[in-house]
């Protein structure tokens, strides 16, 4: 017995024939004979001093040590695994992989995307619209674009411009509702999305914040940001939109926005990738890209009096 580690031949040969629980099925995903897998499994044996398996009639199982080393080379191997391919990724240059919120994806990046495809035929951009946490060193993202409150420790990060709130709808509503008497009366759509925030960024927060004391009790409700923004554009009712989802309607006059007050809280967009990798090619022209594509319609924000959201007393 040793506290020298086995050859990793013969590791890989355990974790594959623990995993399968077949030495028949290990060998066939490593390419080699039963009989050469059999024998790499003996020679971890021997140097552990102990088996790692009780060889049955048409079955293997595991004994107690090798139910001790499974979980140990199950997981180091993912780990290697997982280092390898992220190896791999750095040395491609013509491929970047971005994760971002599902309303993100559909309300910003979608419909400016051949603009990047144009001005970078050689980056082959590939979009993965989810919420979930990822982790960048580990996970096959490049670039993560993230709406929360942070921080977001040992990843490169960069905080994006300032989000805000208000109300928007469709021209002909706007004619019809245009004023904060009107409003009252509007249909509502309520973006439920936001309601993690707190304090809450919702209709009631921004009719404090003019002054005015009142609660919608009635109104269509969405999870989905974009679902919500997508209801107003169909004339459905009035919304409280997101700068990052609703700039690019308003811009082109498919929304209005009749009333220059607009909330904001202490959650942001963030651009984030592994640290390390912000000077890789691809990220750089994709960040440059995105600064450049919001810094386009920054006007909107003009003449717009932004106020931070507070509770109700």
């Amino acid at each position: 017995m040793s506290d020298r580690l086995p050859p990793l031949t013969a590791l890989r040969a355990f974790e594959a024939a623990a995993r399968h629980m077949s030495f028949a099925r290990a060998a066939e995903e490593l390419n080699v004979t039963t009989a050469a897998l059999s024998f790499q499994i003996k020679s971890l044996e021997e140097h552990l001093g102990t088996p790692v398996f009780r060889r049955l009639n048409r079955a293997v199982e595991l004994t107690e040590a090798g139910q001790v080393l499974a979980p140990g080379t199950s997981d180091a191997f993912q780990a290697l695994s997982t280092a390898w391919r992220a190896a791999l990724r750095l040395q491609d240059e013509g491929a970047l992989t971005v994760t971002a919120g599902p309303a993100f994806t559909a309300k910003w990046l979608a419909p400016r995307f051949y603009e990047f495809a144009r001005a970078h035929p050689e980056i082959d951009l590939r979009f993965s619209a989810s919420l979930r946490r990822v982790d960048l060193a580990r996970d096959e993202v490049d670039v993560a674009i993230r709406f929360g409150y942070g921080p977001y420790p040992d990843v490169y990060s960069m905080r994006l411009p300032e989000e805000w709130v208000m109300p928007v709808m469709t021209p002909d509503m706007a004619r019809q509702y245009g004023t904060i008497e009107a409003l009252k009366s509007a249909p509502f759509i309520h973006d439920d999305s936001l309601n993690f925030m707190n304090p809450r960024l919702d209709w009631p927060a921004w009719f404090r914040a003019v002054g005015e004391s009142f609660e919608p009790a009635h109104g269509a409700r969405f999870s989905n940001a974009d679902h919500a923004v997508d209801a107003a554009l169909a004339g459905a009712g009035v919304v409280l939109g997101r700068r990052a989802l609703v700039v690019k309607d308003l811009a082109e006059g498919r929304l209005v926005a009749p009333f220059k007050t607009a909330l904001t809280g202490k959650a942001h967009f963030s651009f984030l990738c592994q640290k390390g990798s912000e000077n890789r090619p691809q990220i750089v022209a994709f960040r440059d890209w995105i600064l450049a594509e919001i810094e386009k319609t920054a006007a909107v924000s003009e003449g717009l009096n932004i106020v931070p959201v507070v509770t109700e007393e």
